[in-house]
Order: structure tokens, then C-alpha cells, then sequence
């Protein structure tokens, strides 16, 4: 079992910068892959970015590459989203979520979810 919290969610205007944090808790941190998904109104979940078990390889959506960075921490249990650049159709609630099985892209890979941040993107 995996505990994660997401942070970091915010009002902001079209081109500022967030870093969303996942802090994560229970089992092994480093034993697993992290996502980052995201879910506007109205729409389904989408893929953001992952990240594998030891951070060397990395994995994003079309609409965020040059702009969202995923990195973690295995010291600190966290896992982190840059996001520069920031757009309107940026805003959704932001989950984390962990993977002990193979796979990055789908929500279906992933066994453990947070209860999501906002993020509001204002033009």
C-alpha cells in the first residue's frame, strides 16, 4: 500500500510557473513509477508525465513537452511537476499516482491515487 498527497495547486495567470509536489508514504518509494495525470471539467483523465523507479527515464504528453518537467526524489519520498508557461486549457485537478507494475502512460498502470491539487490557469 501507497499513500500520496499531492501540493502545490494554485490560481495563476497564463504564462507563470507551479511545482506540484507528491509526497508519498507506506511502501518502498523507489519501487515504483510515478504519473502525473490530469482532469478538466467535463473532460476524462489525460496523461501528463511520468517518471520511472530510479528517475532515468521520463515520459510526457504532446501538449506539455518544453514546458512540464517531472523529477523525483527517492530521499524524500517526493515527486515533483515543474510546470513553466502555464496556459488556460492547463487548468484541471493535477493527480499523482503510483505504479509497482510496468507501463507510464495509462491510468490503468497505476495502483495508487492522490485526491488531486487544482489548477487554475487565468488568461
Amino acid at each position: 500500500q501507497v499513500h500520496v498527497v499531492e501540493s502545490g495547486g494554485g490560481l495563476v495567470q497564463a504564462g507563470d510557473s507551479l511545482r506540484l509536489s507528491c509526497a508519498a508514504s507506506g511502501r518502498t518509494f523507489s519501487s515504483f513509477n510515478m504519473g502525473w495525470f490530469r482532469q478538466a471539467p467535463g473532460k476524462e483523465r489525460e496523461f501528463v508525465a511520468a517518471i520511472s523507479r530510479s528517475g532515468s527515464s521520463t515520459f510526457s504528453a504532446n501538449s506539455v513537452k518544453g514546458r512540464f518537467t517531472i523529477s523525483r526524489d527517492n530521499a524524500k519520498n517526493t515527486v515533483y511537476l515543474q510546470m513553466n508557461s502555464l496556459k488556460p486549457d492547463d487548468t484541471a485537478v493535477y493527480y499523482c499516482a503510483a505504479s509497482g507494475r510496468g507501463g507510464y502512460i495509462l491510468s490503468s498502470d497505476y495502483d495508487y491515487w492522490g485526491q488531486g491539487t487544482q489548477v487554475t490557469v487565468s488568461s
